[in-house]
């Protein structure tokens, strides 16, 4: 017994010492406010909603950080449900509020088309809706964060005034390309 749970703790000693970071001598990154309140702005004028400031390489998987603007939404739009196969999105409010509905019972679900663009550069294959059978309904608010992993339907049914919102896309099968400060620089000057 004495002699197995030396090897054990010999075992567990030796793995501890062959974990390396998955990111060996990665850089961070950093983004200004005055980055993301331009991509906010950039959205209220171009009539836009979804936008990658950032896509990272953290090792085993990519990072993307996105601005997204949504304006006012009394009812659902047709088939707005949105879910994504590979990808999980972190949310956190930053202005505004609305009710977003989550769930993976997918009401008439469709494959999104692999060559849009939100498939190709924001959060990969997934599909449309028409609704969630028996979801949960949350009523997002300034500093409010919801976490919806990969698989999991969301839709907004209803869009108080407007929402801001910081979303952080996890994308561990690194199926969205990299974006860098260059690129974003130049997606803001157009």
């Amino acid at each position: 017994m004495k002699k197995t749970l030396l090897g054990l703790i010999a075992l567990i000693a030796a793995l501890s010492a062959q974990t390396r970071p998955t990111c060996n001598k990665c850089s961070a990154t950093w983004i200004s406010a005055a980055e993301t309140q331009a991509y906010t702005k950039r959205a209220i004028d171009k009539h836009l909603i979804d936008q990658q400031v950032r896509a990272v390489d953290i090792g085993k998987a990519h990072v993307g950080i996105g601005m997204v603007y949504r304006g006012k939404l009394d009812k659902p739009q047709t088939a707005s449900v949105a879910e994504h196969d590979q990808v999980s999105e972190v949310y956190h409010i930053i202005d505004g509020s609305a009710t977003l509905v989550t769930g993976s019972d997918l009401i008439n679900a469709k494959a999104r088309p692999l060559d849009s663009e939100t498939v190709r550069l924001l959060n990969g294959p997934g599909n449309n809706a028409e609704s969630i059978r028996n979801g949960a309904t949350y009523h997002l608010m300034p500093g409010d964060v919801i976490v919806i992993p990969a698989g999991v339907g969301h839709w907004y049914t209803k869009i108080d005034d407007h929402i801001t919102y910081l979303m952080v896309r996890i994308d561990p099968d690194q199926v969205v390309p990299l974006k860098d400060e260059a690129a974003s620089k130049e997606y803001l000057a157009k």
